[in-house]
């Protein structure tokens, strides 16, 4: 194509003037930037109030009457039952650092061992809880990524522990392998979980925070451009990693008549 097909250039005085921006345009703006500044707020509180109010429904049967706010005022008293939560759970760790509070707890949990199924219901849950809430623990608290659901596409996921002696074993290759979560959008509490080789792994740097809410978002927040960047690169050199280890096709040659 010539130059001289290609349509006039038209200088930037003779462009046309933008159009003036309505009053429901207007309208429109003022309400979506409302709604940006006033929906987190909202939903953070109704998460909290909500939160503050279970807890106090489940404490409030165990208090006395005569101990509960409401019985000296016209109203109840919202987050007394959380607070006699914090304190009963303070008091509680402080007793079973005790020798005698020790003995009650090896007790308890000797009880709980002799029921059938309560016991592995028991053991399951303190394990889950000792290793989250401890501050020595690092499940969940690395991201990596993987390639699934598909070759070429990446997800994020939160690094657990080794399996154990019994499933490593049963695991084909002799590779090490790793437990991995990898949580759905928008709901980061649902997901999958599988065991994956440590060298299909990725581990980039990023908080748990900010993966859970970059999942939350579904992409929407990202939480660096930076570390976006970064996670970009670390792909496309897992994808060219891959591509080198694919054995190379051989060209087809097309018969000459």
């Amino acid at each position: 194509m010539n130059r001289d097909d290609l349509p006039p250039a038209v200088p930037p005085a003779e462009l046309p003037p933008a159009a003036p921006r309505g009053f429901t345009a207007r309208l429109r703006n003022y309400f979506l930037t409302g709604l940006i500044v006033a929906g987190p707020v909202a939903i953070t509180l109704y998460l909290t109030w909500w939160f503050v109010t279970w807890v106090d429904a489940l404490v409030r049967p165990f208090v006395p009457v005569a101990y509960r706010p409401e019985t000296y005022l016209p109203f109840g008293l919202p987050g007394s039952g959380l607070v006699v939560a914090v304190i009963a759970l303070t008091l509680l760790g402080f007793l079973t650092h005790n020798l005698i509070g020790r003995t009650l707890v090896d007790l308890g949990e000797r009880l709980l061992g002799r029921m059938p199924v309560v016991r592995a219901i028991y053991r399951g849950l303190k394990q889950v809880f000792e290793t989250l809430f401890s501050g020595t623990g690092s499940s969940f608290r690395r991201v990596g990524l993987v390639e699934f659901p598909s070759p070429g596409m990446w997800s994020i996921v939160l690094i657990s522990q080794p399996p154990s002696v019994e499933i490593a074993n049963s695991l084909p290759g002799q590779e090490e392998h790793i437990s991995v979560f990898l949580p759905c959008a928008p709901n980061p509490t649902t997901g999958f979980f599988f065991y994956v080789p440590k060298s299909k792994i990725i581990e980039i740097e990023m908080s748990a925070e900010d993966a859970a809410t970059l999942i939350m978002s579904a992409g929407v927040v990202q939480p660096g451009s930076d570390q976006q960047k970064k996670i970009a690169a670390l792909a496309g050199m897992a994808n060219a990693a891959r591509v080198a280890n694919t054995p190379a096709l051989q060209p087809v040659t097309e018969k000459a008549d």
